[in-house]
């Protein structure tokens, strides 16, 4: 494994030899430095989780990152005006699971994350979810983990049984997990996180015929399956499927501590398993990557291509060739799924563009890319050329290199970059690519599948920018269109997908799972808008979203978010005029609204502002042209709705605020085909201005 992200320490090649980094992290920790900046355990803990000694090296880093005080860490963080953030999780199980807290420390870590753990007693995990004062249901809980093990179902057979004792165990036991599932739903604040179980040679050869040896094996599938289930049926449940993680190598358990210790599930597992939980944690706060950045010479293809020439490299025919070809199919899926591809290579532009438009091994060709940089200038250059291109942070980005020396320069310039580093041998490359589960999101949507397409389309709109003698003559001719509608089921999960990887325009960085938009949108108190846009290329989608709630005759805009694809375009002004005029039409008097900074919104700062929203003092009467500065720096602003902004002339405006106030239209597909496809309802509106709604809750 050679895995590596944020080396704080890393150095080009020709820097002394390096320390282990298990002793870097140590030295960080005697020196005091994780206290100060806790980020600084980023890259240390990327080598440790690289190497072969991973599953134990990990548990000792976590260990040591155990001891740091977490107040001290947090003050330090605000001292400085960072934030770190903190991930809480409540841990319950059948089995002895102490070993898992320092894993878990570690892999969180390795993301910049904090973990403030609370464990339960031993075998206590039906306690915990019966019981809604248990710690799983601690305020403020992120995340509950129930870590099952294959005795939840076999302490619960008769000596001896059968093979129908089993099965009916088994049904048993998943119906009231289901129950105490539902009971954690109604009464958790957390995601609920459960397990699959593996089942054990040492289980099904207790059985000496083969037919009742098959009959366990399809009731442990069909148990299993019914857990996976639940995470199908419930939004706020997740089930790590640990079949994968088996499959990987090595054993289940140590049969002697499983006996005298009752750890039922190995540290090796129980690693593996803490890597899967971070992932979840990094998931549900938004931290998923959006582009993979690909090197060319012996990541795309074997070979060097200005060595090796066009006909020399291979993807495919030659046993290392098929190699690549199978990387570049992997890739290629991550593309279908709305992952951006990009390429930055040491060649020339030209020769790399004949090769991926005409060599017959290529699975990935040109128009797979978003961005196709091949020159020689640094990486570290090339990256921030296509982050500025794509409208991206480089935060967002993967990359992948076969060459320390890249990988090294871009992990030390760009700290925000996971660098994936590859090396000689091809057939790992897949493996290495999907270690860490970059782009991972809780929910694929219609617009993360047309994304790759949307991107190549900004390529048209650039040309025509460039052709248009201003920008007034570029927006009119780009034929913008923004339709702002109560948002409906079918917009939930994009809904909360902007909330969570939206950063820039984003006012208040409030994170949402879909469960928690749905009872927003549900709420005749609340007002949830999505803001879709189309224009002369075609339909964007879901680009924006406007959440906000009434008390009395105030409405408080809670956040406004725009996908940066679609910035500068009048779309957001058009949203918030909107906003602004159903509130004076259903006879609000003010509006309230605020924004709360964070490293990557600066530039949405004056938005409020630009509206003719007016500063508000804060309690002690302080105030100033930008407006009060209150907790976490947030700035505070009123609109009196005496001059409303106007709507962009460039653009065609279509209001559609009344699916929300008819429980019916639960289905809005039902209720109106067109709400079923966005781009014709967009494309098809009209020059109307803002329409009045008669969405009742928001109304009374």
């Amino acid at each position: 494994m050679t895995i590596v992200e944020n080396p704080a320490h890393a150095s080009g090649p020709a820097a002394a030899e390096p320390k282990p980094p298990l002793e870097v992290l140590r030295a960080l920790f005697a020196e005091g430095a994780l206290t100060r900046d806790f980020t600084a355990a980023a890259g240390p803990l990327a080598e440790l989780a690289a190497g072969e000694k991973a599953p134990v090296e990990l548990v000792r880093a976590g260990a040591l990152l155990s001891r740091l005080d977490q107040e001290a860490v947090l003050a330090a963080a605000e001292q400085d005006g960072r934030r770190v953030e903190v991930l809480r999780v409540a841990v319950t199980g059948h089995s002895t699971l102490g070993t898992l807290t320092a894993p878990l420390t570690a892999e969180l870590a390795r993301h910049g994350i904090l973990l403030r753990a609370s464990s339960g007693d031993f075998d206590a995990y039906l306690r915990d979810l019966r019981d809604t004062d248990s710690h799983l249901y601690a305020e403020g809980t992120d995340l509950a983990l129930c870590v099952l093990d294959a005795q939840v179902v076999f302490d619960e057979l008769p000596q001896p049984w059968l093979v129908e004792d089993l099965e009916k165990a088994a049904a048993t036991k998943l119906a009231q997990l289901g129950r105490l599932v539902e009971r954690y739903l109604e009464h958790g604040a957390g995601t609920l996180v459960l397990n699959t179980v593996p089942l054990l040679r040492t289980h099904t050869h207790q059985l000496v015929d083969l037919r009742s040896r098959n009959r366990l094996s399809i009731a442990w599938r069909e148990f299993n399956t019914g857990l996976l289930r639940l995470a199908e049926q419930h939004q706020r449940v997740h089930v790590i499927d640990l079949e994968p993680l088996v499959a990987i190598g090595g054993p289940v358990n140590e049969p002697r501590m499983a006996s005298y210790a009752k750890v039922n599930l190995g540290d090796e597992l129980l690693t593996r398993y803490a890597r899967e939980v971070a992932h979840l944690g990094r998931t549900l706060r938004g931290r998923a990557k959006k582009v993979l950045v690909l090197d060319a010479d012996n990541t795309l293809w074997d070979g060097v291509l200005g060595d090796d020439g066009f006909d020399g490299i291979a993807a495919a025919t030659t046993f290392r060739g098929e190699a690549f070809g199978n990387f570049q199919r992997v890739a290629q899926q991550l593309g279908a799924q709305g992952v951006l591809l990009a390429v930055s290579s040491k060649n020339d532009q030209d020769a790399v563009l004949k090769v991926l438009q005409e060599h017959p091994d290529m699975v990935l060709r040109d128009t797979a890319f978003s961005r196709i940089n091949a020159n020689w200038l640094p990486k570290d250059g090339n990256l921030r050329d296509i982050a500025a291109k794509l409208n991206l942070g480089v935060d967002s980005f993967v990359f992948a290199d076969d060459s320390p020396f890249e990988c090294g320069l871009v992990a030390s310039s760009l700290p925000g970059v996971a660098v994936v580093r590859l090396d000689e041998e091809p057939a790992l490359h897949i493996e290495r690519l999907l270690a860490d589960g970059w782009f991972d999101v809780p929910q694929l949507t219609d617009e993360d599948r047309i994304r790759s397409a949307q991107y190549r389309t900004d390529s048209a709109r650039q040309e025509l920018q460039d052709a248009a003698t201003s920008v007034e003559e570029y927006l009119a001719l780009l034929g913008v269109v923004v339709k702002v509608a109560a948002v409906g089921p079918g917009d939930i999960a994009r809904v909360s997908q902007l909330t969570l990887r939206t950063n820039q325009f984003n006012l208040t960085t409030t994170r949402l799972q879909p469960d928690e938009v749905q009872a927003r949108a549900a709420d005749a108190r609340h007002l949830v808008l999505s803001v879709r846009s189309a224009d002369r290329f075609g339909d964007n989608g879901v680009v924006g979203a406007v959440f906000a709630h009434r008390t009395g005759d105030r409405l408080d805009i809670d956040n406004v978010l725009l996908s940066c694809r679609v910035f500068a375009r009048g779309i957001e002004q058009a949203a918030l005029a909107t906003v602004l005029a159903h509130a004076r039409e259903q006879g609000v008097t003010e509006v309230h609204a605020s924004y709360r900074p964070t490293t990557k919104n600066k530039g949405v700062r004056d938005f409020y502002p630009s509206l003719g929203f007016a500063p508000v003092p804060d309690q002690d009467g302080a105030s100033d042209q930008d407006g009060a500065s209150g907790q976490d720096g947030a700035l505070a602003f009123r609109h009196d709705l005496a001059d409303l902004p106007e709507v962009p002339g460039h653009l065609r405006l279509e209001v559609d605020l009344a699916a929300a106030a008819d429980p019916a239209a639960a289905d809005p597909a039902a209720a109106d085909p067109a709400a079923a496809d966005p781009a014709a309802t967009v494309l098809a509106a009209t020059d109307s201005a803002v329409a009045g709604s008669t969405r009742e809750g928001f109304n009374s």
